[in-house]
């Protein structure tokens, strides 16, 4: 469903950004790839189906370079996760370095970003809720608001 006109994101506290992804160097690795895709796709239904993990919100982007960017309460919550031996990352982390850390056949890469309250912006225009708004809530603003403005700054805006 569309939101009709201007919405930014809100969502209560501080929260973290994790990027994740992983990329295909040489064709004949397409079958790992593979696999890791749904290795990622199963950590991403246990972490919908179980919200306790704190796990606010995911979204994918595949091809050669896949992403995934997930929203969390905390670091600590994304930790557990990750170290866990009882939920499905561990495992698929320890089978992963074993097959191809030394290959160079594929890259992984990840990036974590805490935000303090009120120290993002957002802005989507006739957007189904997503990103930052899924894992809060989209909240409809006027057209005389700017990310400046959003961002308690002064000056001109987006």
């Amino acid at each position: 469903m569309i939101n009709p006109g201007r919405h930014t994101a809100t969502i209560e506290g501080d929260f973290l950004v994790f990027l994740i992804g992983a990329r295909l160097h040489r064709l004949r690795a397409a079958l790992q790839m593979r696999r890791i895709g749904a290795q990622m796709t199963q950590m991403q239904r246990t972490l919908a189906q179980h919200p306790e993990l704190g796990c606010l919100h995911t979204q994918n982007w595949f091809g050669r370079t896949t992403l995934a960017v997930q929203y969390w309460r905390d670091f600590a919550s994304l930790e557990r996760f990750a170290k866990d031996k009882d939920l499905p990352h561990l495992e698929p982390w320890r089978e992963f370095n074993r097959l191809v850390r030394d290959s160079q056949d594929i890259g992984i890469w990840h990036e974590t970003y805490e935000l303090s309250a009120g120290s993002f912006e957002a802005m989507y225009v006739n957007m189904p809720t997503f990103g930052l708004a899924a894992a809060g809530r989209p909240e409809p603003v006027s057209h005389a608001s700017t990310a400046a403005k959003r961002l308690h700054r002064s000056g001109g805006g987006v």
